[in-house]
Order: structure tokens, then C-alpha cells, then sequence
């Protein structure tokens, strides 16, 4: 057998007697529909799209609730439609890890077209150009990772790509932002055409850094270039062009091998993963948790898609921000962080392996439970006890999940303000509570300390991952030494004291001495950050 179209019509009983979910659809009969009226595009050809969105959509065709396919689009790393959609007649196996051990495999159809945002390939853009010249198309989404709506470089001056496509005008853009908006500019010489443009990055406010983008880049145009304003009239008409909010929850670990070795025993060739040349790992298959969110502001121009058939919550913006805030600031990203950087010093290599570690489970326990839901911010469509529960009991513990701590821990100086500043503000601010109660969210810092050391708790030596500020903040430990008695712990102040890094001051929100305090336990000798931790733990038995 092969994941190819000819194969799954002429071995559908075979996949099926291996256990796959195949499409319930005529893919022939939605590629014409999908090539005719275009309704969806996708910008980021990556795991979670396939993952995820493609196969919400693959649920509505189903069903025949759609009747038009997805097209995905790549404009980073070509090499993914190349060797991994094409090859496979834009087929893909998604693996579905359940916290049961059980695993669902399903062969998602959706996707009836791929296409590379290259402009030396005319074939690909030409049809990108005619895709949003037509009236059918609804909505262009994004999974593109936060830096790809970037504009200006550290020092907040434009890159040297953007600056060029700023000059160049829609014909000549070159940057992956300048040729997705040039699109856009298709679609205004089209007829001035309504359409979502709809960011589904894991990030904060996610529509706004698209429409900033697109804001920078149609104002240079219409100053420089255009004949008049017209563009940028249209692209802030909210009734014509609109950039919702979105929230998106759904852990999809890069292809694992253990994954790919059953499907393997599944007699299916052809399935083996590849690093491109811009060290992306693809394969034909995804591997993805079962759990997952997304919620999306509803504001749609041309219509929306009825994708809350299959579960995605159409939304106001307020309730959009809050899910996020229930989510990055209390309910997940602390407590992964916490794994995270706890995980990397005790030699932990899966995140789901630290559930298992009654310390380190009763820590996060206590973050979301007892430190995070008295400050939650509810958004009312999702419970924020029972999305903990499921975080803590379901899908950080799965057992199938091949994430890492280290993975995790990659950026961590650009999470905490987030992750865990805004609760310190929120206890600050409250009458009836004090930032002094919070004994867990200091130990995580502190053990964020004791990790730039790069020294684990035996003693060896570890590589950080990848951080931009690792460096910088590495060099306020510099002076500390694992096993020494160390009384002047002031050389850490003036990193305690950034509230780029902690979302505040700690020194002046009264935390800084209790970070020490920790920080110099975990780092007195082998064994000091797991007695330090099982110290904190055991203060409180509540």
C-alpha cells in the first residue's frame, strides 16, 4: 500500500483492516468544486495544520456540511509541499496519541491543492492570484509561527527583505509577508473583494500582528507606489477586510519515530520522515494529542465557514482574549514551563515522565489549582477547572506524547512575563490576596536561575536551549558555582529586577528575596534542587 489517491480507492479494504479512517468523500468531486470556488487557503503547510484544521475540515466533508476542499499554501520552506504533500496527492496520516495508549489513525483528504508562494514558480502563483481574484474565497488563515509577521528587526527598524518589498510595490514583493499582502492586493484590483484574514498562530492578539503587518505595507504602498490610497482604504474597511482573534490549543510533536515505525508495520511504503535544507522535519504522517482548542473571533466579511460544526467556538474578540489569558497566564503554559525548566535540571527527557514524579506533579498541582484559578480569568465557554483537570490528568501525562522538556524550554526569558507575571499582578492587585502567598511561581524562577547554570542536579553539565536573552541572563550566574556557600546573592538583582523577563519588578513586588533564598538552596550541592523542591511542597500538605 502507498499514501497516494489511486492506492486508498484501490486498498480501501486493506487500510481499513489496519484500522484507518479514510475520506467518506469523492476527493475528485471536491478538488473541481475546490478549483472552481475556491472558500479556503491556508497559509504554513506544517504538523498542526494537518493536524488540526485539515482535519476539521476532512469532519464537515464527511458529513456534507462542505462541499469545497482546503489549499494549502507554503512560503518558508518549499521542500514541505515538495517532498511531502505532492509526492502523496496532498494526503497525510494523522496519528492521534490518546492518553488511553490507543491510537486512531485517519488518512485526512481535505486538502485538494498545494502550492508554493514562490514567484519564480508562475504556475503556483498564478493560480494564487486567481484563487483570491475569485468571489467564492472567504477566508485566508495563517499558521506562520509568530515571528513570520514581523517587520522591524531588534532594534525596530525595518528588515532589509521588508524594507525592499516597502519600495518595490505589490508586483516586485519578495518576503513571504509581501507576497501574501500582494495577494490581497490581487483581491482589491479584483473588485475591492471581502475576506477574513485570519491569523491561527499561537500567539497573543494574533489578528492584530497580522493587520499591523499588512497596515506597514499597504500605507508604504499607497505613499510610494500606488496611484492612491485606495489599498489602504480597503484593508482597514472592516466591512471589507477583517483580522479576528483567534486562540489555538493542540500539542503536535515533530514526526516520532516510534509513530512512524507502526505505520510501518502497517505495510504502507514510502512514509519515511525528512529534514529539508531549512531543518524542518516533515513526513507524511503527523503524530498530535487528541485534546484540542481553537476559538476564534467571529467577524467574517464574505461569510464564515461553518466551522463550528466540528467543534472550533465562534466567538466575540473579549471572550477570544480571555480564553488565551485562561490559558497562557494560569491553566497550560505555566505548568508546562514549570515541567520545563524542572524537567531539563532533573534529567527528564518527556514531559510525560514528570507526571509520574509524584514532586513534580504535585508542583504543577499546585500552580493551576491552588496559585492560578483564584486570578483565572474565566471566559465563560470553557471551564477553567475542568481545562486544567484535563491538562493535568489527560494530556500532559499521555504517554504517546514525544514532547520534551527541553523542547519546552526553548524561549523561556520571552514566557514568563506572561506565564506567570500576570498572576503576580493579579494577587497585587486584589485586596484578598498578597503576592506573599505565592510559594510555587518563586520556586520556578528560582529553579529558572539554577538551570541557567547549565549544570544539572547530579552535577553534569546540560546545553540551555535556544533562548535570545540566554546569554544575557546567564551572565547575572556567571559568578555562582554548584556545591559553593554563597552569601552574597546581590549579583542576581539586577535580573530580578527586569520586568521584561518576570512581568515585574520582582525586588519591588516584595519576591526577590524568597527567590534567592530558593535559588541558593537549589544550588548548594547534587540533590539541592530535588530536596529544595520536596521542601516547598512539603510547607503546605493542603
Amino acid at each position: 500500500m502507498e499514501l497516494t489517491e489511486r492506492s486508498i480507492i484501490n486498498d480501501r479494504a486493506a487500510f481499513e483492516a489496519f484500522g484507518y479512517k479514510l475520506p467518506m468523500f469523492d476527493r475528485e468531486t471536491v478538488r473541481n468544486a475546490t478549483l472552481k470556488s475556491p472558500e479556503w487557503i491556508h497559509f504554513g503547510a506544517g504538523n498542526i495544520f494537518r493536524a488540526f484544521q485539515a482535519n476539521v475540515l476532512q469532519n464537515l466533508l464527511n458529513e456534507g456540511i462542505m462541499k469545497t476542499g482546503l489549499i494549502a499554501a507554503e512560503g518558508y520552506d518549499y521542500e514541505i509541499i515538495d517532498k511531502s504533500y505532492r509526492p502523496h496527492d496532498n494526503l497525510s496520516i494523522l496519528a492521534t496519541l490518546k492518553a488511553d495508549a490507543t491510537v486512531e489513525k485517519t488518512i485526512v483528504g481535505s486538502i485538494v491543492e498545494s502550492l508554493v508562494l514562490d514567484r519564480e514558480r508562475t504556475e503556483d502563483f498564478g493560480r494564487l492570484e486567481e484563487i483570491f481574484a475569485s468571489p467564492s474565497l472567504k477566508m485566508a488563515s495563517f499558521t506562520i509561527t509568530e515571528k513570520g509577521y514581523a517587520v522591524t528587526d531588534a532594534s525596530g527598524g525595518y528588515t532589509d527583505a521588508i524594507r525592499a518589498d516597502l519600495e518595490a510595490g505589490p508586483s516586485g514583493a519578495v518576503s513571504y509577508l509581501g507576497k501574501v499582502i500582494s495577494l490581497l492586493y490581487r483581491r482589491y484590483t479584483a473588485g475591492a473583494l471581502p475576506i477574513a484574514m485570519v491569523s491561527m498562530d499561537n500567539c497573543s492578539h494574533n489578528g492584530d500582528k497580522l493587520k499591523n503587518a499588512v497596515l506597514t505595507f499597504a500605507k508604504a504602498w499607497c505613499e510610494n507606489v500606488l496611484p492612491d490610497s485606495g489599498f489602504y482604504d480597503y484593508v482597514c474597511d472592516g466591512t471589507k477586510v477583517s483580522f479576528p482573534w483567534s486562540m489555538i490549543d493542540k500539542i503536535t510533536p515533530r514526526p516520532d519515530a516510534r509513530v512512524e515505525k507502526m505505520l510501518a508495520q502497517d505495510n504502507i511504503a514510502g512514509l519515511d520522515p525528512v529534514v529539508t535544507t531549512k531543518k524542518t522535519w516533515i513526513a507524511p504522517f503527523v503524530n498530535a494529542e487528541e485534546c484540542q482548542y481553537l476559538v476564534i473571533e467571529d467577524s467574517f466579511p464574505a461569510g464564515k465557514l461553518p466551522l463550528d460544526k466540528a467543534g472550533i467556538i465562534y466567538t466575540d474578540r473579549e471572550t477570544v482574549d480571555k480564553v488565551e489569558k485562561m490559558k497562557v497566564c494560569t491553566c497550560l503554559n505555566p505548568l508546562h514551563t514549570s515541567l520545563a525548566v524542572f524537567g531539563c535540571i532533573l534529567g527528564y527527557e518527556l514531559i510525560s515522565e514528570e507526571m509520574k514524579d509524584p514532586d513534580l506533579k504535585k508542583l504543577v498541582e499546585k500552580i493551576g489549582y491552588i496559585e492560578g484559578l483564584p486570578v483565572v480569568v474565566n471566559p465563560g465557554i470553557i471551564d477553567p477547572k475542568s481545562f486544567i483537570d484535563e491538562v493535568v490528568n489527560v494530556r500532559i501525562p499521555n504517554p504517546f506524547m514525544p514532547d520534551t522538556p527541553q523542547r519546552i524550554a526553548c524561549d523561556t526569558s520571552q514566557k514568563l512575563p506572561i506565564r506567570f507575571g500576570e498572576t503576580i499582578k493579579a494577587y497585587a492587585s486584589r485586596d484578598d490576596l498578597k503576592v506573599s502567598d505565592l510559594k510555587y511561581i518563586p520556586l520556578v524562577f528560582a529553579a529558572w536561575l539554577r538551570y541557567l547554570m547549565a549544570v544539572d542536579d547530579e552535577g553534569k553539565a546540560f546545553e540551555p536551549s535556544p533562548d535570545p536573552l540566554l546569554d544575557e541572563c546567564r551572565n547575572y550566574v556567571s559568578s555562582y558555582r554548584l556545591g559553593a556557600e554563597e552569601k552574597d546573592l546581590s549579583a542576581l538583582d539586577g535580573l530580578l529586577k527586569n520586568d521584561r523577563i518576570f512581568g515585574v519588578d520582582l525586588c519591588e513586588a516584595g519576591m526577590a528575596e524568597r527567590v534567592k533564598k530558593l535559588f541558593s538552596g537549589m544550588s548548594s550541592g547534587t540533590g539541592a534542587v530535588r530536596k529544595t523542591l520536596r521542601e516547598a511542597l512539603q510547607q503546605d500538605n493542603g
